[in-house]
């Protein structure tokens, strides 16, 4: 199993910045496909962004592509998604989930672990 805990939301102007980090417990973490989620109010939760055990390949929605990017230190436990050019349709909780095996779809049920989320609120 593994335990994650989200840090570094926050309240933003529109047009700045927030780097979010996830922090995992647990000695295999290198092992899981590390996700972004957000979940705006009376919406769905929705993926945001993805990245492989080794970092080297990546994943977007296409309404944060070019905006957000997604890393992972495995020295750490530890991923981050740097959120640059914020918009206020971007407020939402965000969430940071594990998959043990991930196909690279954008469902929710890839993923078997997750936080209890950060809100990030961007205002006009």
């Amino acid at each position: 199993q593994v335990q994650l805990v989200e840090s570094g939301g926050g309240l933003v102007q529109a047009g700045g910045s927030l780097r979010l980090s996830c922090a995992a417990s647990g000695r295999t973490f290198s092992r899981y496909v590390m996700g972004w989620f957000r979940q705006a109010p009376g919406k769905e939760r929705e993926f945001v962004a993805a990245v492989s055990w080794s970092g080297g390949r990546t994943y977007y929605a296409d309404r944060v592509k070019g905006r957000f990017t997604i890393s992972r230190d495995n020295a750490k436990n530890t991923v981050y998604l740097q959120m640059n050019s914020l918009k206020p349709e971007d407020t939402a909780v965000y969430y940071c989930a594990a998959s043990t095996s991930y196909s690279g779809s954008y469902s929710i049920s890839e993923f078997d672990y997750w936080g209890q989320g950060t809100q990030v609120t961007v205002s006009a």
